[in-house]
């Protein structure tokens, strides 16, 4: 056990969020689920909200995912019956030179990964480190296919939030204070996020402070692309607003990558488990390890009301073979080997249409590059690549990059829920222990979210939250290497999901109970 300074006494919990023939977002900020589910009581359906959604927590929590990043989208059709995949992964630029990206013998990368470092950081910090960005492509192959609203209706209320600036309370100064270092190196990002470019902006002290961030220059451009469309990001003038900034800070990304990326709609995924489904992206993400995950626990049987030290064993089990493999076999390769800090979001409406959304700029605050036309926080996507050579994942010019997000929709019995998490290589576990709660012990929402966790992704130690029983931490410490944690706000050593569930005409939506931003969120409608 990690010894630390905080109360044993201490209880935290969320109430699920019901609403009876209306909507329900959840996401990790309420500001950005409020704009959801403003948009289900303006009339539009889960499609319409998860894409105003996107939009506003790119302005509401920059520094996880915002229109310069990349993601998966989970689409459910009630009228169809029918679910779809749509996946906008970033890509490393055509004019990529692996030679720019050499080994520093240094040993390991101190971020996501455990890749051989290198020089300067180089794929982790700066222009360099910067991918070609898949969201607002995402964003806008979801609206011609599905949409009911105006797309301009659709963006409108990020550039609400934008002009009111981003309010600094404890949370966000804690999370900026932790990055003010690499921020600095940026001039524009050390303009936005710190003050005199050098000091972490810190939220007063007293409930009267007000201290805001100034995101004008994020508001001109969603303006922008409310006024001209999602093209506008890759063919337009902000295409070449980006491509010259992102050069002239060192990076190689050009108008001819902008102009040539396309999201993808496709069928997901499918795998039958307990007499249900679970649908999942099928490619560069980790829907597939998901279904390998399902595949192995479809062979045992789990007794009890919640999970007991046999679910997790059996989870850890199914990680430690899915995680082996993807580290040694998946990435962007011919279709023999692969078929062909992040945010998430989960909506359902009053029909029954679900949206599973994880988007991303990968690491907290990106590349910590702000771009001084359009002022956006770019992704560092090149750091998903093995800077290694030889490897199915190793980093190359014009690749997908194989991306850590799982969000899922599944079908048990007669509920259907719509999960996903941020959280790098501890998404997985965690959708996979959700999806195991809702499935093999048919718990509510509430509890399953309340459940406690295990994560392991790659490595040699599983992670225990100490709310575990003494018994199943024993148990697991007898066939592990373990170390137990508290489930804490920050740093998380565990996942932060948000999930919506439908039963009947009853929608239900919770986020993670240790995210102090987190919320579901119900539309509001008269006569409900």
């Amino acid at each position: 056990m990690i010894r630390d300074n905080f109360s044993n006494m201490q209880s935290v919990r969320k109430n699920v969020v019901t609403a009876r023939n209306g909507g329900v977002v959840a996401a990790q900020h309420k500001l950005g689920a409020e704009v959801g589910a403003y948009i289900l009581a303006a009339g539009g359906d889960a499609i319409d909200a998860a894409i105003a959604t996107s939009f506003a927590m790119g302005v509401v929590e920059p520094w996880m995912s915002g229109p310069a990043g990349g993601g998966a989208m989970m689409i459910y059709r009630a009228d169809e019956d029918r679910t779809y995949s749509l996946t906008f992964g970033m890509r490393s630029p055509a004019g990529l030179d692996v030679a720019d990206y050499p080994l520093s013998g240094e040993g390991v990368a101190g971020d996501l990964f455990p890749w051989a470092r290198v020089v300067n950081d180089r794929n982790q910090i700066g222009a360099g480190a910067i991918a070609v960005p898949g969201t607002v492509a995402g964003m806008g192959l979801a609206f011609d296919r599905f949409a009911t609203m105006p797309w301009q209706d659709l963006v409108s209320p990020a550039v609400r939030l934008a002009n009111d600036g981003l309010s600094v309370d404890w949370y966000a100064a804690l999370i900026i204070a932790a990055s003010t270092r690499e921020l600095s190196k940026n001039p524009t990002a050390a303009e936005t996020f710190l003050e005199d470019g050098q000091w972490p902006t810190i939220a007063g002290w007293t409930a009267l402070s007000d201290k805001r961030i100034n995101l004008d220059r994020m508001a001109s451009t969603l303006q922008r692309l409310a006024e001209k469309g999602a093209r506008e990001f890759y063919e337009g003038d902000l295409a070449a607003d980006i491509v010259a900034d992102v050069q002239a800070a060192g990076g190689c990304l050009s108008l001819e990558d902008m102009k040539s990326y396309q999201a993808v709609l496709s069928d997901p995924l499918a795998t039958s488990y307990r007499g249900g489904t679970v649908y999942t992206p099928p490619s560069m993400t980790a829907g597939e390890n998901l279904s390998e995950c399902l595949g192995i626990l479809s062979g045992q049987s789990f007794d009890g009301a919640s999970p007991g030290a046999d679910a997790y064993h059996a989870y850890v089990d199914a990680l430690k073979t899915t995680y082996e493999r993807r580290l040694r076999e998946m990435g962007d390769v011919d279709d023999s080997c692969a078929p062909a800090c992040t945010t998430h979001f989960s909506v359902v409406d009053r029909h029954g249409n679900m949206v599973a959304v994880t988007q991303t700029l990968l690491s907290i605050f990106g590349s910590k590059v702000v771009l001084p036309k359009s002022g956006l926080l770019m992704n560092n996507g090149i750091l998903w690549f093995d800077p290694e050579p030889g490897k199915p994942n190793s980093l190359a010019a014009n690749k997908r990059c194989l991306m850590n997000v799982c969000p899922a929709i599944g079908q048990h019995k007669d509920r259907h829920f719509a999960i996903g998490a941020s959280g790098g290589r501890k998404i997985l576990p965690a959708v996979l222990q959700l999806t195991s709660s809702l499935m093999d012990f048919e718990m509510t929402l509430e509890d399953a979210f309340h459940q406690a966790r295990v994560d392991f992704s790659g490595g040699d130690t599983v992670i225990m939250d100490q709310s575990l029983s003494p018994d199943i931490i024993a148990a697991l410490g007898k066939r592990h290497r373990c170390v137990s944690t508290r489930r804490t706000t920050f740093p998380y050593a565990f996942a932060c999901p948000a999930g919506v569930i439908r039963h009947g005409e009853i929608n239900q939506g919770m986020t993670e109970i240790m995210s102090p931003w987190g919320d579901a969120v119900a539309e509001k409608r008269d006569g409900l």
